[in-house]
Formats: structure tokens, C-alpha cells, sequence
């Protein structure tokens, strides 16, 4: 291990660190590997030889553009530190970063619809987001949701799913209610496991500035300051649908995700997800967003097994046609 040590000159130190070292704590996201601490006009890093290189020439850059311009923003940071050692700036560019999650990991839209829902997000308080598995509908909803809280525009987040598989077997699982229904929303705790440390997930669990519940949890309730997000949506009927949706409070943010060619709810019911996204869109203030295949970023394989079974829906789409055509 090597100790580094640069000094930010005449630079105060509190305009260079942030209110609560906000900004220093961005720059230890980006170099995880490193030990930081910043002492008065010096900053300290130990680590490897290479890493530290790498971070004293971000740090200078650091300094050179407060020195130039008299001031240092987040976005500033940001920008510098998503820059290559010549200066070019990465191909994905800066404004796609949504938050800096555990360990410095960049949570970003990736996809031209993921950055679709970001900028719908800003702009309607009610989104939804419909598309296949593995195009980062949920994903990017909760590091939105993330950042609200960070960013202090909501008091808390809510993320729930209806536990649709859990209907008749429910009782024949062990454990109490939360153990029963804590299967069907673990994909939300991982999501949430690479955007904030496990102990201050656990603080917020406990406090329920972040709470995880099925959609039965929300009846009843008016869900005032809060980001609100229900996934598997397609799983919803038409009633629990509006149910959920006539929760929200003031100062509410929703947001509605789901695939709806993966409805597990019984053939005579409708899907709420279906209906909704048809009668809803025209209404000022909720806005919709299709994902689609090209928007997969799970392994390859993903993204050809979903195309291959849109094909063979259209093959049997086809043959329906045929034979009602040829019934008439």
C-alpha cells in the first residue's frame, strides 16, 4: 500500500469537500479500491500505485477547473471523473448517470428508452413502463427512486408487487406473512443492495423510510411524498389496479412497470396493466413508455429467446387469422 497525499493549494477546503463532505464522498465512490480522507487543505489516499495515479491526475483536474472557474459542482465531478486520461469523454455520456451506487458502480440509462422513463419521470408525477424481461424498466425506476430520496424531493419510497403465484399456496409456505411474501419481492432488494450499503438499507427498512410490501398492503392507504412504484403490474386485475392507483397522496410520484406478455393471472381475468395502459394515456400528467427488445441488456441469449417467442406468437397470431378467415 502507498500513501498519497495532494494539496488543493488555497482552495477552502469546505468549498472543495461540500456541506457534509457531499462532494468528497462522490469522489471516494469513483476510486472504491482507495482509502480517502481529506485533511484540512490535503486530501490522503492509500492504495495501489496505479490507482493512485489515475486519481491524483483526477484530483488535478479537479483543481484546475475550480482554480479556472471559481466553483465545483456535483455535475462538475461527475463529469470530470466519467472522463478518460485524454480528456475524451467516455462514449456513454454523463447525462445518463442517474445515481453512483455501492462501491462507486454507475447506475445509468443505458437504452433509449430507459432514458425515455427518466425524462418522462421529470416531467408527469404517474409513469408507465411496459416491455419485455430484462430491458431495466424496474432497475431504472428504483435508482430513480433512489435519487429522489437522496435528493430530498420525496420522504420515502414504496415498492410493491401482487404475489400472484402466492394466491393458493400461501399457507403451505413456512414462516410468518413477511417471510411468505419476501420471495416474490427479492428482485426489489436486490436492486436496492447496488444503490445503497446494506447497513443503511437495513436503517431505512427499519424505519420504513423504505418500505417492501405486496399490493394488498396498499389498500386503504394515501400515499402522501413518496416515490411509489408497483412491479409485475400485468399481474394486477382491473381492480386492484385502480386500487393502487387512486393511493396516491400529494407530492406523490408512481410509477408502473410490468411485461405484458407474461400475465399469470387466470385466463378469464383481464390484466389491470392491459387496461390501463389503453384508457390512461391521453390523461395530462401520466405518461407511457414501450420497451421493447432492443432495450434487453441481460446476457445475449436473453434478447434472442424473447425475439424468438415474438415470432412465434406472430407464426400463431397468423394461423388464427386463417382459420377464422377460412371458418367465415
Amino acid at each position: 500500500m502507498i500513501e498519497k497525499s495532494i494539496s488543493l493549494g488555497v482552495i477552502d477546503p469546505l468549498e472543495f469537500y461540500g456541506i457534509n463532505n457531499s462532494k468528497l464522498e462522490v469522489i471516494k465512490e469513483m476510486f472504491p479500491k482507495l482509502s480517502i480522507v481529506g485533511r484540512g487543505s490535503e486530501i490522503i489516499a492509500n492504495g495501489e500505485a496505479k490507482t493512485l495515479e489515475l486519481f491524483e491526475e483526477k484530483v488535478n483536474l479537479l483543481i484546475q477547473h475550480y482554480n479556472q472557474y471559481n466553483v465545483l459542482t456535483l455535475a462538475n465531478i461527475k463529469r470530470i471523473f466519467l472522463e478518460n486520461s485524454s480528456g475524451v469523454q467516455n462514449p456513454d455520456d454523463p447525462e445518463s448517470v442517474i445515481i453512483f451506487g455501492n462501491n462507486g458502480k454507475i447506475i445509468r440509462s443505458r437504452t433509449a428508452n430507459q432514458r425515455k422513463l427518466v425524462e418522462k419521470s421529470a416531467k408527469n408525477d404517474m409513469v408507465f413502463a411496459v416491455g419485455p424481461a430484462g430491458s431495466g424498466k424496474t432497475y431504472t425506476a428504483i435508482a430513480l427512486a433512489v435519487k429522489a430520496l437522496r435528493n430530498q424531493e420525496v420522504k420515502k419510497i414504496i415498492l410493491s408487487r401482487p404475489a400472484v403465484e402466492a394466491g393458493e399456496n400461501l399457507g403451505f409456505l413456512p414462516g410468518d406473512l413477511k417471510e411468505k411474501i419476501d420471495p416474490y419481492l427479492q428482485p426489489l432488494y436486490d436492486a436496492l443492495l447496488d444503490m445503497i450499503p446494506p447497513r443503511k438499507l437495513a436503517d431505512y427498512l427499519e424505519a420504513e423510510v423504505i418500505q417492501i410490501a405486496p399490493l394488498a398492503y396498499m389498500r386503504g392507504r394515501t400515499l402522501n411524498d413518496a416515490f411509489v412504484i408497483l412491479d409485475e403490474a400485468q399481474n394486477t386485475t382491473t381492480k386492484q389496479l385502480k386500487m393502487f392507483l387512486t393511493r396516491m397522496g400529494t407530492s406523490g410520484k408512481f410509477m408502473i412497470t410490468g411485461d405484458i406478455t407474461q400475465i399469470d393471472l387466470p385466463r378469464k381475468q383481464q390484466s389491470g396493466l392491459v387496461q390501463a395502459f389503453r384508457i390512461l394515456r391521453k390523461i395530462k400528467g401520466i405518461a407511457m413508455v414501450e420497451f421493447d427488445s432492443s432495450d434487453i441488456i441481460r446476457h445475449r441469449l436473453v434478447k434472442e429467446i424473447v425475439s424468438a417467442y415474438e415470432k412465434e406468437d406472430e407464426r400463431e397470431e397468423e394461423k388464427q387469422t386463417k382459420k377464422r378467415e377460412n371458418k367465415e
